[in-house]
């Protein structure tokens, strides 16, 4: 599956039971893309993965077990323990406008509206109220709420984030 193709849906981190289901850390928020028959890759875009169809997906308190053809014992599922899965990005319902997936967040570039770069995005995370921009410049770190009022611009086309940071956020020299 090439890269530019395919959209991760979460990582395979553990088996559960002894008939080879998975436990898969979502991130999806919805279960649209894990109905039964649906073919997916596990595996990294980029080496060697197999492809697998989809026999039953479920909520399981934070993660969610998954069932795949062909997978049917512990020790087969061990061996996919780690792997990222992935769906076509075709398969992906369009969002409204100002809405985006995550994958097409993250290695943005992020910079104030004053040009001053911040670094890029290198993950994000949910809270109860608001999601979280994890900036990364070198060793140095900054969280940013996903909120209207600082996020500004976002140009997946050029791959750059436009910020306006509030008072006890902006960055010193």
């Amino acid at each position: 599956m090439k890269e530019e193709a395919c959209f991760i849906i979460g990582k395979i981190i553990g088996v559960h039971g002894v008939r080879g289901n998975l436990k898969l850390y979502p991130h999806i928020e919805s279960m649209a893309l894990l109905e039964p028959g649906v073919t997916v890759y596990v595996g990294n875009p980029e080496n060697t993965g197999a492809t697998y169809a989809i026999r039953w997906a479920k909520p399981h308190h934070r993660t969610i077990l998954l069932a795949l053809d062909n997978v049917t014992d512990r020790d087969t599922a061990e061996a996919l323990v780690g792997n990222d899965v992935f769906t076509e990005k075709s398969r992906l319902p369009v969002l409204e406008e100002g809405h985006y997936y995550w994958a097409d967040l993250i290695g943005l570039a992020v910079r104030t509206t004053a040009f001053r770069e911040l670094g890029i995005i290198a993950s994000i995370f949910r809270t109860g109220s608001n999601d979280v921009y994890v900036i990364r410049d070198g060793k140095s770190e900054m969280l940013i709420p996903a909120l209207a009022s600082v996020v500004k611009n976002v140009d997946l086309k050029h791959g750059t984030m436009t910020v306006d940071l509030p008072e006890g956020l902006i960055p010193r020299d």
